[in-house]
């Protein structure tokens, strides 16, 4: 009975009586059907007359609101609000940024910023109003109705109806945590019947104060040892949520909200997870952005995170995830004179193992993860990276969003974009439940589990390893070209004396690492957010071709520049003849055949003679199969254009299975129930399509250094075109995928049936790679390569974009066992984009049969980074080289501090320790090693140019090398 009773009373008594005067405001409204405008253009805007009840608004349409009043003289003294309602229903909700009238941000305003805008605190009476609300409207469907505004005042707030409807909600939910034999729950009962019998229905108002008095003993009570949490969490919808402009706004309405909230509730602490967020407020709200500095100052805002972005670490490569450190530290110690000590990722379903010793060499000594499943539990313990390195995590929950009663009995939960009422309720516990503690260091618990190794897989995310796959591919072909300018860029100052573009990478680096937002680069974003996303990616590559060609610089003959870690020997194809080339072949399309070479990250010659490399050869069997035969591998494709043998002629083994079909394209439905865009959710093999048959099978190329076999399918809706491609001296068939995809709710598998049981699967991850073994058949992320290996066979895998893929035994009709791989290039999800992933995509895979580790790392680097052609010096010379195969070079670059010293991060690949001798091609004054920012340098020793490391397994080391006054050029900035 007390229950319905409390909840009518708050109903029925409290809410009708909290505001007890009120008048309406004078309203115009301005309709914007495209982009926003800036605040200043607004305030000069002519608004159009508009009254409570009518309609505004369509999906991603901004509406600009002005409200007008005067103060009654009678309020004088008196708590003043504006009380608003924008609309909102089934499909469709408002949200809005409150600004004064000199456009400054005030609060936000919808469903996740409820609360009322503080006019006075104690008006003075005559007081003249006005404001300016920025609207817009968040809609599932672009169809969606208009909404309808539904009250507009000027209020005064009875401040003893607010407390003591904040009084009865704490005690209430105190008492209901409590057995009913505890003394204190029967006396909690007691007392909250006798409140309400206190209040006059006739006068609320005048009586609320005296039902607060019979409850003021009951709150002062001696607290229990229950903890509470007071941090209140930023938490705009997240880029690709929303489309970037609306990230933007999103972040000023959260951010102005909580300085709103600071002023009034001393010791309420936000947070933001994102660097990223701020520096959008830097450019665009910068009145928002002074408060948080002052708040930041007064300790009213932890500027935790340490992230650019929230990114997803699965799928972002290796030196944008130090990036994503770098700037995001830099940005913090820039503009707020602080520094984090911590991770924090919100709203994760997965976490790379390669992060432990990324996020410790970036001076970071604990993570926390905030899940996407609220529900879960948190829990506490030590998290090793694959290299060893330990560091505490926290994975934990929230309490859900403005209003929220969820909280652990026992570990830290932040408030999710918090609103007046839930510090009310958080203040009354603070008092009745232990003191309030905003502490975020894993250390800090008590109950630390134990150690765990490997990736964190904290949620089904499947999906997202193949959705959008042109965000994927356009954020790879923005990472490679961000490797390349640094890498030629510095070569060309070192050299030359070229200016090292410092500013033109922080802007594009910072471009390309926030599309690395989770719901982005995960493939989960809105149509608009997608779009947007693809438009900065192309924006990006044409800055970056444009500084690698000046970095390259002009010259005579055509050079082939290798930006990979890895020295190279291929064929390469170019537009029109070659004239006096050692070897060329012509092929369709007047493109030309030649052989290339180039040392890692230097530049050879292009159109050398074979010396000794064996032709490719192509032959037609009396069955119509072709043969494609360089010496190393012999390849089977037969009429329907799948590869039937692929045999390794060093050994014999034939990596295909016996009767298996390899490169088969295979089409799943994927019908999640949830999620559709993050969950992968395959048919049974019932309602596989196997596309066996093809519609032309054409012998393009017959050697003597390119052979190819093009294959083109098609289903009714989407068609398919294969080149197989076998080069002279090339030890692995490539595979070149354009598929034009028409499909829905469907998902295209390449399927490779491997000879034998493997025993173990190798993925590539960032700066090293996981180790698993065949047999469950989940999905799984892998970055540039896969190595599968047995007692007897192995075989590499590369590919240029896709990552989702899933290894499992087959039984074969005699008794063994076979092992399936099968590449997951696209999806087509019908949610949140209806039209995700539709049109032309292209997909490159090499298959090299007796690989090893090794070579598989070194396939993935070939694949990401194809050679350059391009006019310029041939003689360009690797400005540093490595003496050991599985010490990788990963980055070259100029020192961030435009010193001019050389900084070089290598990496361990393959699992093992590693003796390993760097030797720079300049004269070296000093060497030191570095954490992530290039600080803390400690000397290391070196031998003229030579560089003696010593590594343990998947370590990364970050060298900065000090040329001799001799080699330093005047850089520009």
């Amino acid at each position: 009975m007390l229950e319905e009773r409390i909840a009518a009373f708050l109903a029925q008594r409290l809410r009708p009586a909290l505001y007890p005067l009120r008048i309406p405001l004078d309203v115009g409204a301005w309709h914007l059907p495209g982009e926003p405008v800036p605040a200043p253009v607004a305030l000069r805007a002519d608004y159009e007359p508009f009254c409570v009840g009518d309609t505004w608004g369509r999906p991603w349409s901004t509406t600009w609101f002005t409200l007008r009043a005067t103060v009654p003289k009678g309020w004088a003294g008196r708590r003043v609000e504006a009380v608003l309602d924008l609309g909102g229903g089934e499909g469709a909700r408002p949200q809005a940024l409150v600004r004064d009238a000199y456009g400054a941000p005030l609060q936000g305003l919808g469903a996740a910023h409820p609360d009322p805008v503080l006019v006075a605190g104690r008006a003075l009476g005559d007081d003249d109003v006005r404001l300016f609300v920025e609207a817009s409207v968040v809609a599932a469907a672009a169809d969606a109705l208009p909404l309808r505004v539904g009250r507009a005042d000027l209020a005064v707030r009875d401040e003893a109806v607010w407390r003591l409807s904040h009084d009865i909600r704490a005690l209430h939910r105190l008492q209901r945590s409590l057995t009913d034999d505890v003394p204190r729950a029967a006396r909690i009962r007691d007392a909250l019947e006798r409140a309400i019998d206190a209040v006059d229905p006739r006068a609320v108002g005048r009586t609320a104060s005296a039902a607060c008095a019979v409850l003021a003993p009951e709150l002062a009570r001696e607290p229990s040892s229950r903890p509470t949490f007071v941090v209140g969490e930023s938490a705009p919808a997240a880029l690709g949520a929303v489309p970037l402009h609306e990230a933007v706004r999103a972040c000023a309405r959260d951010f102005s909200t909580f300085a709103a909230l600071a002023d009034e509730y001393p010791g309420f602490v936000s947070v933001a997870p994102a660097v990223q967020h701020y520096a959008w407020m830097k450019q665009h709200e910068p009145h928002v952005f002074e408060r948080l500095r002052k708040m930041v100052a007064d300790g009213a805002w932890l500027p935790v995170g340490g992230l650019w972005a929230q990114a997803d670490t699965e799928l972002a490569g290796s030196e944008s995830l130090v990036r994503q450190f770098v700037h995001g530290r830099r940005f913090l110690r820039g503009e707020f004179g602080a520094d984090s000590d911590g991770v924090w990722l919100t709203d994760t379903d997965g976490v790379s193992p390669a992060l432990p010793q990324i996020a410790r060499a970036a001076g970071a000594h604990w993570l926390m993860v905030s899940r996407r499943d609220a529900a879960r539990s948190r829990s506490t313990f030590t998290w090793e990276g694959i290299d060893g390195t330990a560091m505490l995590i926290r994975l934990t929950g929230r309490a859900a969003g403005p209003g929220s009663d969820e909280a652990s009995a026992q570990s830290l939960h932040t408030l999710r974009n918090p609103d007046r009422a839930t510090l009310e309720r958080a203040r009354r516990l603070a008092d009745l439940d232990g003191p309030p503690s905003h502490s975020l260091h894993p250390a800090h618990d008590t109950d630390v589990g134990a150690r765990m190794r490997g990736a964190l897989d904290l949620a089904p995310h499947a999906g997202t390893y193949s959705s959008q796959a042109r965000t994927k591919r356009g954020n790879r072909m923005c990472e490679v070209l961000l490797h390349e300018v640094e890498l030629w860029s510095a070569t060309a100052a070192v050299r030359r004396g070229i200016p090292y573009p410092y500013d033109a990478l922080n802007r594009i680096w910072k471009s390309v690492l926030t599309q690395q937002s989770h719901d982005v680069l995960a493939g989960a974003a809105v149509a608009r957010a997608r779009q947007d996303a693809e438009d900065a990616h192309h924006q990006a590559a044409r800055r970056l071709t444009r500084i690698v060609h000046r970095a390259l610089g002009p010259g005579g003959d055509v050079a082939a520049h290798n930006a990979a870690p890895f020295a190279r020997r291929e064929v390469v194809l170019l537009d029109g003849v070659v004239e006096g080339a050692a070897v060329a072949q012509g092929l369709p399309g007047g493109r030309c055949a030649v052989l290339a070479e180039a040392p890692a990250h230097g530049s050879g010659p292009v159109a050398i003679a074979l010396d000794g490399t064996a032709p490719v050869t192509a032959r037609r069997t009396r069955e119509g199969h072709s043969v494609l035969d360089n010496g190393l591998v012999r390849v089977t494709i037969d009429g329907d254009g799948l590869v039937r043998s692929l045999v390794d002629p060093a050994t014999g083994h034939d990596v295909i299975a016996p009767g298996g079909r390899g490169n088969l394209l295979e089409l799943h439905r994927d019908e999640p129930v949830a999620d559709p865009s993050r969950t992968l959710a395959l048919g049974s093999d019932r309602t596989r399509r196997d596309l066996i048959h093809a519609q032309d099978v054409e012998l393009l190329a017959s050697g003597p250094l390119v052979a190819t076999v093009r294959v083109r399918r098609g289903n009714g809706r989407s068609v398919f075109t294969q080149d197989l491609t076998l080069t002279a001296g090339g030890p692995s068939l490539t595979v070149d995928t354009e598929v034009d995809w028409r499909e829905r709710d469907t998902a295209l598998k390449q399927t490779w049936p491997l000879n034998g049981p493997a025993s173990h699967v190798r993925c590539g991850i960032a700066f090293g790679h996981t180790v698993h073994t065949p047999g469950d058949g989940e999905e799984r992320a892998a970055q540039r390569w896969i190595h599968v290996d047995a007692p007897t066979w192995t075989v590499g895998f590369a590919g240029d974009v896709t990552h989702g893929h899933d290894v499992v035994p087959r039984e074969r009709c005699d008794g063994g066992t076979d092992t399936t791989l099968r590449h997951t290039l696209l999806r087509a999800p019908h949610s949140p984009d209806p039209h995700a992933d539709r049109g032309v995509h292209r997909f490159r895979h090499t298959v090299r049969p007796g690989a090893t580790v090794g070579d598989a790392v070194a396939d993935g680097y070939r694949l990401d980074m194809p050679l350059r052609l391009s006019d310029g010096a041939s003689s360009l010379r690797p400005l540093v080289r490595v003496d050991h195969p599985d010490v990788v070079v990963e980055t070259v670059k100029l020192a961030e501090d435009r010193s001019g010293d050389v900084v070089v991060r290598l990496y361990e690949s393959s699992g093992n320790a590693a003796r390993t001798t760097l030797t720079a091609d300049f004269a070296v004054a000093e060497a030191c090693t570095t954490d992530l920012l290039e600080e803390n340098a400690v000397p290391h020793a070196h031998d003229g140019p030579r560089i003696h490391l010593q590594l343990r397994p998947f370590q990364i080391r970050t060298l900065r090398i000090s040329r001799a006054e001799a080699d330093e050029e005047p850089l520009g900035a």
